[in-house]
């Protein structure tokens, strides 16, 4: 068939840009028009601000779920600039609400990389509420500018003096495009609990204006990082192999960027691994996940061979013996992250293996050395473990008492 007999030629091609191509097919920016994708448009405002925080100084994110249904997002960073940004035509804030990806704050590595699994940044938010606004306190001045559905109403307008700096965003999901506009406090506070454990003296307040017997809120702010985080994990367990949680961070060019590692052995249990990069959350592991375990299976069977914990005619302890009752939290930050898959649950990177396996396998050994008592009583419950279910020896009764958890 001739292009003349069916009709199709280059006038019949619609190019769909910004607001209008997100508008169009919101699924393809936040994962679906339902409850995944209400939580996106949220992730990306709090993750921006958290990178704004954590790069300019600050220390505070709030969020506020207020009873018109709209969302608040407050941060005390330095504001966004609201001069011309380039050569986009408009200012900062317009380059942040309106084009996909504006930036990763001020100068530094992207700490959160927008808490989202498409990269898209705020303008996802702006395009598809019913309605946006933006206050920027800057330069002792308050700005404020208004969207609908993605749309500027106006440039930003100078709204008289401000004290500090930082950004606020409140807006309102279109009832048009999901399916609920309607979000969980509960849902919400873990998450936010889980990002201010993995960033040290960051504070997260989540606050619901809905309930008709008056606000509820809670504040997360940790000191200690991922070894909080195994902390909070094992909380309700008890029977601690290791009293001790092993924790460590290490920055290392090759990947260009810091792992952060903290782990501890339960008596019993399965495996408990929580895998982040950037702060964002990797159900599917990837390349992070699978250099820890090697890092330490080849710690543990080092050390036990050299300590003769194991003799020549045993074999070596296997990936998932060591696992058995181990918790643990692996953090990468990368200023270039790799993904494998649209939805970036999985991360790539053959040197992020590299860095992360040599980096475990050092800190974790030394430890194993520092530790002779601990460590003898985690290699001897592993191998008693192993050769039980290998039938080759009869399960202990009791394998004595177990060092009483020092946190």
């Amino acid at each position: 068939m001739s292009e003349g007999a069916s009709g199709y030629d280059a006038t019949r091609i619609a190019v769909l840009e910004g607001r209008e191509a997100i508008r169009k097919r919101p699924g393809m920016y936040v994962g679906s028009t339902g409850v995944r994708g209400l939580y996106h448009l949220l992730f990306e405002v709090v993750g921006w601000s958290v990178n704004e925080v954590l790069a300019g100084g600050g220390g505070c994110v709030d969020v506020t779920l207020t009873p018109d249904g709209g969302v608040r997002v407050t941060d005390d960073g330095q504001g966004v600039p609201v001069e011309a940004a380039g050569d986009t035509g408009g200012t900062g804030l317009e380059a942040l609400l309106t084009r996909p990806y504006a930036g990763t704050g001020p100068g530094c590595r992207p700490t959160v990389n927008w808490w989202s699994a498409f990269g898209t940044g705020p303008c996802v938010t702006n395009a598809l509420s019913s309605r946006l606004t933006a206050e920027v306190r800057r330069g002792q001045v308050r700005w404020v500018q208004e969207y609908v559905r993605g749309a500027a109403v106006a440039p930003p307008v100078a709204a008289g003096p401000a004290t500090g700096g930082g950004t606020s965003i409140a807006f309102w999901p279109d009832a048009g495009i999901f399916e609920t506009t309607e979000y969980s406090f509960a849902v919400l506070a873990e998450r936010f609990r889980e990002m201010a454990l993995l960033n040290r003296g960051l504070s997260i307040s989540l606050t619901d204006e809905r309930p008709e017997g008056g606000p509820r809120s809670v504040r997360f702010r940790f000191s200690g990082g991922p070894e909080d985080f195994v902390a909070f994990l094992d909380a309700q367990t008890g029977g601690y192999v290791t009293p001790d949680i092993i924790a460590f961070e290490r920055e290392d060019a090759r990947m260009a960027g810091t792992v952060e590692v903290a782990l501890s052995w339960r008596d019993l249990g399965e495996e408990r691994i929580r895998t982040f990069a950037n702060c964002v959350p990797t159900p599917e592991g990837g390349t992070h996940a699978d250099g820890f375990r090697a890092g330490v299976t080849a710690a543990v069977n080092t050390y036990a061979r050299r300590r003769g914990l194991l003799t020549a005619a045993d074999p070596d302890l296997t990936t998932d013996h060591i696992g058995k009752g181990l918790t643990a939290v692996v953090s990468v930050k990368l200023e270039s992250p790799e993904y494998q898959g649209a939805t970036r649950g999985k991360l790539g990177g053959a040197t992020v293996y590299d860095c992360v396996e040599q980096a475990v396998g050092e800190h974790l050994g030394t430890w194993l050395t520092r530790q002779p008592e601990q460590a003898a009583d985690l290699i001897g419950r592993i191998t008693r473990a192993t050769r039980c279910a290998a039938g080759t020896t009869p399960p202990h009764v009791s394998d004595g008492p177990v060092p009483a958890g020092g946190r």
